[in-house]
């Protein structure tokens, strides 16, 4: 329970920063916003990792070991999000209530696949 709350935490930290770079990228119009979701997911995540490495997990496996499951766990939510993201945007036309539901729904999976495979034992 310990783990799942500080994840909790680390990840609304950086659903945050998603959202702030979602918003960011969206409103300056410099890029479409299923890209914006896509591209705001993958650099938050990168605040993810090490946050949860460094205090989550607390993690003393070499990044050798991580980095490789995180980069995988990235891309498999980063394709659920986006998938999600591109159906809910096209059916309710906006994009942050979009990012709500498909960040609401891909939770459970990061944290699952954090606890169960990339930080193990931890």
């Amino acid at each position: 329970m310990k783990h799942f709350i500080k994840f909790i935490g680390i990840g609304g930290i950086s659903t945050l920063l998603q959202f702030a770079l979602l918003a960011l990228l969206v409103e300056s119009k410099l890029v479409p916003a299923v890209t914006a979701s896509a591209l705001s997911y993958f650099l938050s995540s990168i605040f993810n990792y090490m946050a949860n490495y460094r205090f989550t997990f607390t993690s003393n496996s070499s990044h050798r070991q991580t980095l490789p499951k995180f980069a995988v766990t990235v891309c498999l939510g980063l394709t659920v999000s986006t998938l999600l993201f591109a159906v809910f945007f096209k059916v309710f036309g906006n994009y942050m209530l979009a990012q709500f539901l498909a960040t609401g729904i891909t939770v459970c999976l990061n944290f699952l696949a954090h606890k169960l495979w990339i930080y193990k034992g931890h």
